[in-house]
């Protein structure tokens, strides 16, 4: 029986819910399919925001064959079994998904292949591609950003299976949910296998179900790095050690748990204790020396030292804001006083008038002048 997240998986963009900064009007992708352009280029972003289905609409796009492999498991026999294939004169396209699994060795065997246009690969990842993908694959790619699905982008795919449920089940789905679709999708499929009828009670229930249990491909490794996280964030090491242990035990990926402490570190620990950074950088370069079992441990110090960390956001949410003006506004004017006089013309203009380097007033540009992102806690 097919699953309904591929029955009602988008065929084309006009279908697509969500990143519109890359599938809108005149974006890159959009672009692309539109002029027919081939090129080989890697998502990242989390996970049920749209990967595998948009490379799936630009492949078909632009009439190219697409193979679909999974990292975790795919090796250099499935690549060299896809090359062997007739395709008749169609263009090939890889999709890679987890391609930041691929070792080493995996990738370099792919890049003459992408090198000389024998594959077009299309890669997808939840991690950031600079850590775990080669410069020279990495060189040969454009890396597009995927965005968290906003709640009212899960609210229409929700709609788009044509479930019915009353409002305080929709909220509740969504907020779990959490910007993925695909979570969304496969609790709300099970919970009409299981109950038929969709309340909060029964998505509850499915949650705790047999069809949700730990899968480091799947929705319960989301599930667990999550909880992780929010231990570390409530200060319970007792809780944060349990779910290091239940990740280590089911083969998680070391270094993805220690790249998650590093950002926990700036992101939730913060301008109260800086030196947080220094020793999560210091145990994920531990994990990456000693390896599992031993750096297990490492991992389990680190963990209840940040969960022993008083915690600031503020740094983070000042950040966030900032990045949400820069986003609606665009690239508002420089103030002049803050502007480089490199010529004769620039001091005409009068680039670099009257700055002075220790001044209160605000550097910010004029329409945010009044603007203040980092703010002490009274203030919140």
């Amino acid at each position: 029986m097919e699953p309904l997240a591929s029955k009602i998986r988008p065929k084309n963009l006009k279908e697509f819910i969500g990143q519109e900064h890359l599938v809108g009007e005149g974006k890159p992708l959009s672009i692309a399919i539109k002029q027919k352009h081939l090129f080989s280029f890697i998502f990242w972003g989390p996970p049920g925001s749209g990967k595998t289905t948009l490379a799936k609409i630009y492949a078909n796009s632009l009439n190219a064959k697409i193979y679909q492999l999974s990292a975790v498991s795919a090796g250099k026999a499935d690549i060299k079994k896809i090359l062997n294939e007739d395709s008749r004169g169609i263009s090939i396209v890889l999709f890679l998904d987890e391609i930041h699994r691929f070792n080493k060795s995996q990738q370099d065997f792919l890049l003459p292949y992408v090198e000389k246009g024998d594959i077009t690969l299309i890669g997808a990842t939840t991690e950031n591609p600079s850590f775990e993908v080669i410069p020279a694959l990495l060189s040969r790619c454009r890396v597009f950003v995927l965005n968290e699905l906003s709640e009212d982008n899960i609210k229409s795919i929700i709609e788009r299976t044509g479930i019915k449920m009353d409002k305080n089940a929709e909220d509740w789905l969504v907020d779990m949910a959490n910007g993925d679709a695909r979570q969304a999708i496969t609790i709300l499929e099970h919970t009409v296998q299981l109950y038929k009828k969709i309340t909060v009670d029964n998505l509850k229930n499915t949650l705790q179900s047999k069809f949700l249990r730990y899968d480091k491909a799947g929705e319960e490794h989301y599930n667990t790095i999550s909880a992780f996280i929010k231990s570390m964030r409530a200060s319970q090491p007792d809780a944060a050690l349990y779910y290091l242990a239940r990740m280590i035990d089911g083969g998680e990926d070391p270094k993805f748990i220690a790249r998650r402490m590093v950002v926990f570190a700036s992101e939730d620990v913060g301008l109260v204790q800086p030196t947080a950074l220094v020793v999560a950088n210091d145990v994920f370069r531990a994990v990456e020396i000693i390896g599992l079992p031993e750096c297990g441990i490492n991992l389990a110090h680190g963990v209840v030292y940040l969960c022993k960390c008083k915690k600031d956001r503020s740094a983070y949410e000042a950040y966030m804001e900032a990045m949400a003006d820069v986003k609606k506004f665009g690239n508002l004017p420089i103030p002049l006083n803050l502007r480089n006089p490199e010529t004769a013309l620039m001091k005409k203009l009068n680039y670099g008038k009257g700055y002075e380097k220790y001044s209160k007033e605000s550097f910010l540009p004029d329409k945010l002048r009044s603007k203040k992102y980092l703010k002490n806690k009274t203030e919140k």
